[in-house]
């Protein structure tokens, strides 16, 4: 047995467009309303903007941003529409990184998956997650690569949430670009059993890590700087991020041919 439709509630006329075309091609039942309108008892789960969601009353609203993605989206709703227990454990597998790599399971099912802008990112997205499903537990699964990162996305967390787990990532980590990889080892973290963890964990830096990122910032920066040992502490412990870091440097980084006044700070 199914619930029987889905409501699409929007006063936004291109998310309107973009999600009524997705529901005819999906054959999903629907039904379209108003922010304040009532939504019928036969509604499994509501499509809405991030504006408009605090104007709905339904305990299973779906939020779409400008950029619909469409796999996550139809999966999200298609869980949705299946009958189950509406309080079914949901788990996050987390892949560390400068820019963490996310997936969302709710039981065999990928609900979500992306990429945030930073470990400290993780603090709202559970928040996030926490207003998005109310009456379910929540399970993070961190992965144990990248310690200076994984370490602020542990501690990050578990300000914000009841549960979050340690996994050996070894071999979940596939060959291929950086994003979709970051989304497959995500998901094999998320199904992958961890080991609790309870307590917040050191931030110690080691001189491989500082290396590490002073190379991801010429990387990212096309070769044109370098960030400095102390910027790269600095992003390691959190304080700014890497990208930032990149541009405080080339900020600070003297003109095509003056000469820098002043010691320059070893690299």
């Amino acid at each position: 047995m199914r619930h029987r439709s889905v409501a699409l509630v929007t006063r936004d006329p291109a998310l309107y467009h973009e999600l009524a075309g997705l529901l005819r091609e999906r054959r999903w039942p629907a039904v379209s309303l108003l922010p304040g309108d009532r939504i019928p008892d036969r509604v499994a789960v509501v499509l809405t903007s991030p504006g408009e969601a605090e104007l709905i009353s339904h305990p299973r609203v779906l939020t779409v941003g400008e950029e619909v993605d469409r796999r996550a989206l139809g999966a999200a709703v298609e869980h949705a529409l299946e009958v189950g227990d509406p309080t079914e454990e949901i788990v996050v597998g987390i892949d560390p990184g400068p820019r963490p790599g996310y997936a969302v399971l709710a039981g065999a099912t990928v609900i979500g998956e992306g990429i945030l802008d930073s470990p400290e990112a993780t603090e709202s997205f559970a928040g996030h997650l926490r207003h998005r499903f109310p009456s379910r537990h929540v399970l993070f699964r961190v992965g144990l690569g990248d310690p200076p990162t994984r370490n602020r996305i542990v501690n990050a967390l578990l300000d914000h949430a009841r549960s979050v787990e340690l996994v050996n990532e070894r071999g979940t980590t596939p060959r291929g670009s950086r994003r979709p990889r970051d989304a497959a080892a995500a998901r094999l973290i998320a199904r992958s059993p961890g080991t609790p963890a309870h307590d917040h964990l050191a931030g110690t830096i080691t001189p491989g890590e500082v290396s590490n990122l002073q190379r991801l910032s010429r990387e990212g920066s096309g070769g044109r700087v370098t960030i400095s040992r102390t910027s790269a502490h600095r992003v390691l412990r959190g304080e700014i991020t890497l990208a930032e870091a990149v541009d405080e440097t080339m900020t600070r980084r003297p003109a095509t041919g003056a000469k820098p006044t002043g010691p320059r700070e070893p690299l």
